[in-house]
């Protein structure tokens, strides 16, 4: 089994590598290609990634190029992990929607639809190359937006799934709190990637017994805490949301603090020198601590567990993964992606039946589908227009005036990625 993995020099790589050492019976990986154009960070990361294996007695080979042809040539599955611009564009994408006193955020909002103009046309570019060396291969996408990307992949008839470690780590948080295996909790998640809701935590499967309010009743304030919302909030709402959807429910509090505080760019490009430094030890086996802080906890288990159900019918019966909606959300069009639980085979990602979606959430999901739609249209067929009527039918933008500012402010720091600017 041949995995390629674009954006391989990433300093999450280590994270996913290590998942494949340990989970070799349920993946068994008999080569691994990482491939990026960055050629130093690639080495580093694969010489650690070489030495995870060692360390854990994986009989598997690890291979670097920049070559994405090479790559990609006779693969069974591509993961996508690649940042178009890298962690100088995100800084852009975090700072400027500030201007107008909208979040400044990679995955959502203004500096959202700069980070899916940017990546759309390229992420189909790979998926192109990919269908040509094996048009049977699957394609994971891991790349932000999730939702976007995933269904730019599958409106060009792609094999691909998307994944997001937000459900696997609330499973597993919950899991703690209750003192209880996380493969015996079932969340009941249903939303867009990274708008999201959890409506039921069951023990035991998708029929067992809710444990949701007994776990708000008794962690309620550990689990605001962490999503840093009020109390009060989860306890009108009755359900556990993601922590993406504070930039909507407490939006101007998030700016203020966006305002004050540095960016998580800059955070991330500190912790990624320091990952690149500790990645240069040549008796470092193992992924260290301080990557936890990078983000993309538990990435590894849940690409593992995708991999392994698309390629071999193994892994979890059902997982959290960002398919095509169909009928499943019937306030939704069939053509939007949704982030919900699904059962996992080689013929894909079938979702799960979602119970009536109160319109609190429900309405919310259908404004971001919209946007998301005109966010697609203006990655794949450009204009100023476009993206102005993107940036206006998102829920924290919204205004003309808005609109109009950050239409100018994006196009001036995208030029570069944009041939039709």
């Amino acid at each position: 089994m041949k995995l390629t993995v674009v954006g391989g020099g990433s300093t999450y790589t280590p994270e996913l590598v290590d998942g494949f050492a340990r989970l070799r019976d349920t993946l068994p990986v008999e080569e691994l290609v990482l491939v990026d154009p960055a050629a130093d960070r690639l080495e580093l990361v694969g010489g650690l990634a070489r030495r995870i294996f060692a360390r854990q007695g994986h009989a598997g080979r690890v291979v670097t190029t920049s070559d994405l042809d090479t790559a990609v040539d006779g693969a069974d599955a591509v993961l996508l992990q690649l940042r178009v611009g890298g962690q100088a564009a995100r800084q852009q994408d975090e700072t400027w929607p500030l201007e107008c006193g909208c979040v400044g955020q990679e995955t959502t909002g203004a500096g959202g639809l700069a980070k899916a103009l940017r990546t759309v046309p390229v992420v189909l570019d790979i998926a192109e190359r990919v269908r040509r060396s094996n048009p049977d291969a699957w394609i994971i996408d891991f790349t932000n937006p999730v939702g976007i990307v995933t269904r730019a992949l599958l409106r060009a008839g792609h094999r691909a799934v998307g994944l997001c470690n937000v459900a696997i780590g609330l499973q597993r948080r919950f899991a703690a709190r209750l003192g209880t295996d996380p493969a015996g909790l079932h969340l009941d998640h249903v939303g867009l990637n990274h708008l999201t809701w959890e409506t039921a935590v069951r023990r035991g499967g998708p029929d067992g017994e809710d444990v949701l309010p007994a776990l708000l009743r008794d962690h309620g304030d550990a689990i605001a805490a962490d999503l840093r919302l009020p109390r009060a909030v989860l306890d009108r709402l009755g359900v556990v949301p993601s922590y993406y959807l504070r930039y909507y429910y407490a939006h101007d509090e998030v700016v203020r603090d966006m305002r004050t505080k540095p960016s998580r760019a800059a955070e991330v490009a500190g912790m990624e020198r320091r990952l690149l430094d500790l990645y240069a030890d040549p008796a470092l086996d193992e992924k260290p601590a301080l990557l936890a802080e990078r983000g993309g906890a538990y990435y590894s288990e849940a690409a593992v567990d995708l991999a392994a159900a698309l390629l071999r019918g193994a892994g979890s019966p059902y997982q959290v993964v960002n398919a095509r909606n169909g009928s499943t959300l019937p306030f939704l069009p069939e053509d939007a992606v949704i982030e919900v639980q699904a059962a996992v085979g080689p013929k894909g990602a079938s979702p799960l039946p979602v119970p009536r979606v109160d319109p609190l959430f429900a309405g919310l999901m259908a404004n971001v589908t919209a946007y998301e739609d005109l966010a697609l249209e203006a990655a794949l067929h450009g204009s100023r227009e476009r993206v102005f009527r993107a940036l206006l039918a998102h829920p924290l933008i919204g205004q003309y005036e808005y609109a109009e500012r950050l239409t100018g402010q994006l196009l001036a720091h995208n030029r570069e990625y944009l041939t039709w600017a």
